[in-house]
């Protein structure tokens, strides 16, 4: 495995070390910098590697330690989901369609997210955007798509806040109820790699029947 990918997996799972360290040594700037990855992770469609649920969790778990406050963390990690989705669809009303090639802005664009995404407002339409909240890389593409194929705003904006409101409203409760039980403090990265992995599934699942219609096509 190169250094890089081992350096980041490590990072994922052993999120409780890392945002311990980075609340010791940044104190109450911890929220801007917890905002700005959530941000980040839902608004930019070149950056749906940083962690969503996983930080989300870790987030509650350090809030019910009473590193954090649970409700400044939820407000404002609730203001960064939906900013981040708001300025995602602009990007992709205003120059989605240059991403058509796999570039925005001179960045690489894996257009088969973009082609998965579609498959799913295909299949579900404007709900994508709540569902999308809970499934890692179509959740940072799904606005994007929204603004590419022209959603009205009007619509786009009421399932924007209502994703935003469950998402936030499940991850950083069960951290903060969950975190701290000793049988999951103690086995961190264990609950980290299950969340991620759950998360996972509905594109897996999403993948296999997708083969099998496939393999039964005539």
């Amino acid at each position: 495995m190169p250094e890089f990918l081992s350096a980041f997996l490590d990072l994922f799972l052993h999120l409780d070390e890392t945002l311990g360290t980075v609340i010791a040594a940044y104190g109450v700037w911890v929220y801007a910098i917890l905002f700005a990855i959530i941000f980040c992770e839902t608004g930019l469609v070149v950056t749906p590697f940083l962690p969503g649920d996983s930080l989300l969790f870790a987030a509650g778990a350090f809030a019910a330690a009473g590193a954090l406050d649970p409700w400044i963390l939820a407000g404002l990690l609730f203001a960064a989901a939906v900013l981040g989705d708001a300025v995602n669809y602009r990007i992709g009303r205003r120059i989605g369609s240059r991403a058509e090639g796999g570039k925005l802005l001179g960045l690489t664009i894996r257009k088969e997210y973009i082609d998965k995404t579609r498959r799913y407002y295909e299949k579900y339409g404007a709900k994508t955007i709540v569902l999308a909240r809970f499934i890692p890389i179509v959740r940072t593409f799904a606005p994007f798509v929204a603004g590419v194929g022209a959603m009205p705003y009007a619509t786009f904006a009421r399932y924007n806040i209502l994703g935003a409101a469950l998402w936030i409203g499940l991850f950083i409760p069960a951290g903060f109820f969950f975190g701290n039980i000793p049988a999951v403090k103690h086995n961190f990265e264990l609950v980290i790699f299950g969340i991620i992995l759950i998360s996972l599934l509905p594109p897996v699942i999403e993948y296999v029947r997708e083969r099998r219609r496939a393999a039964d096509a005539p």
